[in-house]
């Protein structure tokens, strides 16, 4: 009777692991003491709640690509260092609120990158939310006009690491231009980001049509960024197309 009033009352509590543990004990248990016996079964609670925390920040981030840190290339084609991305993994650039810039041609990785690092924040416990400049853009227009910008621009902030791909594959209009500063300047010292575009960023001034309006972006996004360029000769889509195919053969 006590035992299944404990069990209901773990339930009761949302701790379902514990309950489901407690009452199946393992034989091999028996030798424990109480407080290693406790300690196991908290354990694989905290574990269960850990996972099932980070599957719902990976599915919130609506990453564009299923991409991991461990599946990163690393070759001579590639100018991208191990170490850099070793670093860039501790999340400490989420904890000091700073920026990473990736830029490269087409097929070079760039998305797949910056993925495979929202991935990993999601994975340390981050909030992330990833985003094409140009569909963001759209999704601050249509808040305008239902008149939820400013809790739209709450929730971004409220987001520890922003992912902005596909950066200046157009020039921006005066009003865009004002809403990625409104952005740059909100999470200035307060969120991370991750820029993504095929364009080195000392291109980005020409992207906006106020020289300074661009000044006030670029000195609230560059100054405390870390730069990567992906100078791949090889198209890493290709790459991965091929290693994907090879383990569909191993299937």
């Amino acid at each position: 009777m006590l035992k299944n009033q404990t069990i209901e009352k773990l339930r009761d509590m949302k701790l379902k692991t514990m309950a489901q543990v407690f009452n199946e004990p393992n034989p091999a248990d028996i030798e424990l003491t109480f407080e290693e016996r406790f300690s196991l079964i908290v354990e694989k609670e905290w574990m269960v709640k850990k996972n099932s925390k980070i599957k719902r920040l990976i599915k919130k981030a609506n990453l564009s690509l299923n991409a991991c840190i461990e599946d990163i290339e690393y070759s001579s084609n590639r100018s991208i260092d191990k170490q850099s991305i070793r670093t860039l993994s501790s999340c400490d650039f989420i904890e000091k609120s700073l920026n990473i810039i990736i830029s490269g041609k087409t097929g070079s990785g760039k998305s797949f990158l910056a993925c495979a690092l929202g991935n990993n924040a999601c994975r340390k416990g981050y909030t992330v939310k990833y985003y094409r400049i140009p569909e963001l853009l759209l999704e601050i227009q249509d808040a305008k006009l239902q008149n939820q910008y400013l809790r739209f621009m709450k929730n971004l902030l409220n987001i520890r690491l922003l992912i902005l791909d596909d950066i200046g594959l157009k020039s921006y209009t005066l009003e865009e231009s004002r809403d990625i500063l409104e952005i740059a300047e909100s999470r200035y010292n307060k969120g991370s980001m991750i820029l993504s575009g095929q364009i080195a960023h000392s291109q980005w001034y020409e992207l906006f049509p106020d020289p300074t309006l661009a000044d006030a972006i670029m000195d609230r996004v560059i100054h405390n960024s870390y730069i990567l360029g992906l100078d791949s000769k090889i198209s890493m889509r290709e790459v991965m197309a091929v290693k994907k195919m090879g383990r569909l053969d191993e299937a």
